[in-house]
């Protein structure tokens, strides 16, 4: 299901499609993969999406890549800084349209002694221009492209397909390289499984994510990723059933060895699952100050 063998070469640009050119940001991380996938979308009249992290290497790679040619639009799958922190810049310099999903906001509300724990990676003062809607048709750069949301990720979060094509941009919703990322508040897990469903309904068929390689079968890959996420489901209800009671007790039943570097990751996805779980009335969670207490409901 996950193909971890992705070597980009970092800043040159790639064709991925007709009118559509990858250059991957040399932001690599536990959590970006390779780096952040920038894409610019047109032939003559140009589009970016998600023009990444301010990088003066990755602008410089951008710049080559455009090659002169105008840049109309900038589009972001989403808000999240590893996509979005250079497109202030962006839109500053060229004049180019700043379009994506609204503002950055949760997914739902704080909760008592609740935070945020990837506040800080999120673009919170980025206004767009303007806000693109599910169903929307727009012409980026001189291709015709669909918006569709797709929350779950994070609650802005959308994903762009070519009219008239098998390509669908996805984004952080689908990826191949790993599962994706769901940290509540900023995201939810019932929103993830949804909008997986809606995306393997659509007529797209080759996914480019926004980390690592194209994805050959996509609407297979988001129907992998959703059974991937109801086994972690029942494997938290198995371990508090077997007497796991926090979120680190839970998290160490299903990761007994796991890598420092990605257990933050895993204790925010493993938050996620109970949140769910506990909406669908499966858990009963208590908050205090000293963390969540879970049991059976």
């Amino acid at each position: 299901m996950f193909d971890t063998d992705f070597r980009p070469e970092i800043g040159q640009a790639i064709p991925e499609a007709p009118g559509v050119v990858r250059i991957t940001a040399p932001n690599g991380s536990p959590y970006t993969f390779t780096g952040t996938n920038s894409f610019l979308l047109g032939h003559e009249l140009l589009a970016l999406v998600d023009p990444g992290p301010e990088d003066a290497a990755h602008e410089a790679a951008l710049i080559a890549a455009i090659a002169g040619r105008k840049l109309t639009a900038i589009l972001l799958t989403h808000t999240h800084r590893d996509h979005s922190a250079a497109a202030a810049s962006w839109h500053k310099k060229t004049g180019a349209a700043l379009w994506f999903g609204g503002r950055h906001r949760l997914s739902r509300p704080l909760r008592p002694f609740e935070i945020n724990p990837i506040r800080n990676s999120c673009d919170w003062g980025l206004v767009p221009d303007k806000i693109l809607h599910d169903g929307d048709i727009i012409q980026a750069g001189d291709l015709d492209i669909s918006i569709h949301t797709t929350p779950g990720h994070c609650a802005n979060h959308l994903a762009f397909g070519l009219v008239g094509t098998d390509t669908l941009l996805s984004g952080d919703h689908v990826m191949g390289w790993s599962s994706t990322l769901v940290s509540v508040p900023d995201g939810s897990m019932a929103d993830y499984f949804a909008s997986l469903d809606k995306v393997a309904a659509l007529s797209y068929s080759r996914y480019l994510p926004a980390h690592g390689a194209a994805i050959a079968d996509g609407r297979a890959q988001a129907m992998a990723l959703k059974a991937h996420r109801q086994v972690r489901n029942q494997q938290v209800l198995d371990a508090v059933g077997n007497g796991a009671y926090s979120l680190g007790k839970v998290l160490d039943a299903i990761y007994p060895i796991q890598p420092a570097r990605v257990r933050l990751a895993a204790r925010m996805t493993i938050a996620a699952h109970v949140d769910y779980l506990a909406e669908q009335g499966s858990l009963r969670v208590r908050r205090s100050p000293l963390g969540m207490r879970i049991a059976l409901a």
